[in-house]
């Protein structure tokens, strides 16, 4: 359990706060460049639970306060010029840095517009996500993970709202034992959809992985500290020789880095809106195979209401919940996509989950060593100290790569090596990613 100062200090993102100061001194994603309207790019964002316009410029993109400096109007509805927004209400313009450029009412030789600057925010764009930093000083350079350096071709964004704190979205990716129960099938998963999860039989046991992992529901756990943040491993013992070794990170201070399937990866950072809604935006990207985009984007918008990304399965409708297929096919009875099953999971805690009451295990391993090393980094921050995974140079960038994240069947005297010699065969054999640098180096650093 936490203190509820801690349990404040750790959920609480708004302008000023510990946690928002930490958060803003990353590069987070603000938005899907697929949802920008291609006759008008402009979009109102919410993010840290402050309210931003969006738009697109002759070159790259300007994030700017949503609302006029003048008299409060809402600049998300103003026309879109040729590199600003202008105010509908008195025909202020305003450029990518915020700056008021032209104040068509006031007199000719007014220097008035020259005191007007609102907030602004520099951006980039990376594999089909919009990214703001919305720090102080000149903003760090990207880390050289598999997502940001995967050719475009090989990778497709997407998002989603969560109605409940970032923190409960972030816990449960990084909570390995939860897939044996949580995705369990009462019978075999009956799936068949781009990317199925542990869909092949394993050798010898006339079953399918998906409900070998549902059996071998007491994994040991694993925890390591890397650049990166947290290397995390789950290990189940799938017979008497062979263990299933599932490899997932932690992305700090706010993504994790989860395999799915043989080839392919998503990386998905969960961002405040505010301390009770929370977006996550994922990439995902294919080791060996061009994503079919148009196909993946037409499966995910099925399941979600626009223009906000809601899920049609939510709070107001019981998540979808069905007794009679909790009894006969899933193990939660609110369908076949898991990805709703995890936004049940930490949307029923509430709002804020109140964590003074909860009570943590030995399976909890990975939660609790990110809560440690958040609330050290909160600390750290406000001191001026250094904080995980925050590169200050291009060197430094560069040595933040991968992170590995792997599926793979291992002998039990051998797992250790088998998953580095996977994860270098999958590098070694991919047109974008390999060959490349050791493996084991790369782990060992």
């Amino acid at each position: 359990m936490l203190k509820q100062e801690d349990n404040e200090k750790i959920t609480r993102s708004g302008p000023g706060t510990p946690l928002g100061n930490l958060l803003r001194s990353y590069w987070q994603p603000v938005a899907l460049v697929s949802e920008m309207p291609g006759e008008r790019p402009v979009k109102a964002v919410r993010i840290m639970s402050e309210d931003l316009v969006l738009f697109k410029k002759r070159e790259g993109w300007g994030l700017i306060s949503r609302f006029c400096a003048h008299r409060g109007v809402d600049l998300s509805y103003g026309r879109l010029e040729e590199d600003g927004i202008r105010c509908l209400y008195h025909g202020w313009l305003y450029d990518g840095q915020g700056r008021c450029v032209e104040q068509p009412a006031e007199p000719d030789h007014s220097q008035f517009l020259g005191k007007i600057r609102i907030s602004n925010y520099p951006c980039v764009e990376k594999n089909g996500l919009i990214f703001a930093y919305m720090g102080a000083g000149d903003p760090p350079p990207f880390p050289h993970y598999d997502c940001f350096v995967a050719p475009d071709e090989y990778t497709f964004a997407f998002k989603g709202l969560w109605e409940c704190n970032w923190l409960q979205g972030l816990e449960g990716g990084i909570d390995p034992s939860h897939v044996s129960f949580l995705h369990r099938f009462i019978q075999e998963d009956p799936r068949d959809m781009y990317g199925q999860q542990f869909a092949e039989e394993v050798e010898g046991t006339g079953k399918k992985l998906s409900m070998l992992v549902g059996e071998s529901y007491r994994p040991d756990i694993e925890v390591e500290s890397a650049e990166h943040g947290l290397r995390v491993y789950a290990l189940r013992q799938l017979t008497e020789d062979i263990k299933h070794v599932r490899v997932t990170n932690l992305l700090f201070p706010n993504a994790f880095v989860v395999p799915f399937g043989n080839t392919k990866v998503f990386t998905q950072w969960h961002v405040p809106i505010d301390d009770e809604n929370h977006y996550w935006f994922m990439i995902w990207y294919d080791f060996a195979e061009v994503t079919d985009k148009d196909t993946l984007l037409q499966q995910r918008l099925e399941g979600v209401s626009l223009p906000d990304y809601r899920p049609l399965r939510n709070r107001s409708n019981n998540w979808g919940f069905d007794p009679q297929e909790q009894k006969e096919l899933t193990y939660t009875g609110m369908g076949l996509d898991i990805n709703v099953h995890d936004q049940w999971a930490v949307e029923s805690m509430g709002a804020i989950q109140d964590r003074t009451v909860e009570r943590l295990g030995i399976s909890d391993r990975a939660v609790t060593a990110n809560r440690r090393m958040l609330l050290r980094a909160i600390d750290s921050f406000a001191a001026g100290g250094q904080t995980p995974s925050h590169p200050v140079s291009e060197e430094e960038a560069a040595r933040l790569t991968g992170p590995i994240a792997m599926d793979t069947i291992a002998a039990n005297d051998a797992w250790q090596e088998r998953w580095v010699q996977r994860e270098q065969e999958r590098r070694d054999a991919s047109p974008w990613a390999g060959p490349r640098e050791s493996v084991q180096e790369s782990v060992d650093a």
